[in-house]
């Protein structure tokens, strides 16, 4: 049986997160991604959870989970993920979503022996444009300022909590 991983397990030693491959996510039905490679090329995108007409109500969360183990399988090892904590959702729908794609992750991190932490969507706010109530716009127009061309506020999302990561070696700088 694979231990518990704990949160402080994700604090490493300064410099330690330049060799590895570190993932950050925006959970929900448009999942935004940010990777750091073990190169230290960053990558980034959304991928959509959406489910089908005729899908049963675990299917979003089985797609999910193989999209993370095709991303480790071809990316990866991914070596530790963050993802944005949301602890306010505007609908039930989303607060739904978003706790089934959580219990998803941590389940799928849990048996691989893979770190994860969640980062405040406050604290990922106001490291990327210096307000921890900025509007979606505002994380766009922060991640096209460092040089990246995100599809929507997801996408800049993910690419905001990746670069958190990097700049503060996981919230420890």
């Amino acid at each position: 049986m694979t231990p518990t991983i704990q949160t402080a397990d994700l604090h490493l030693e300064q410099g330690c997160l330049s060799a590895t491959c570190i993932l950050a996510l925006d959970l929900g039905t448009t999942t935004g991604w940010a990777l750091r490679g073990h190169d230290g090329l960053i990558t980034s995108g959304t991928t959509s959870l959406r489910p089908g007409r005729f899908d049963g109500g675990g299917m979003r969360y089985l797609r999910f989970t193989n999209w993370l183990t095709e991303l480790d399988r071809l990316s990866g090892p991914i070596a530790a993920i963050w993802f944005e904590e949301v602890r306010r959702h505007a609908g039930t729908d989303a607060a739904h979503v978003f706790g089934g794609l959580l219990a998803t992750l941590t389940t799928w991190a849990e048996l691989r022996g893979i770190p994860y932490s969640g980062v405040p969507v406050g604290t990922i706010k106001k490291y990327a444009t210096g307000r921890g109530n900025a509007p979606k716009q505002d994380m766009i127009a922060a991640a096209r300022a460092r040089g990246f061309s995100p599809a929507d506020d997801n996408e800049a999302d993910a690419i905001a909590i990746l670069n958190w990561v990097i700049d503060t070696n996981g919230g420890v700088a």
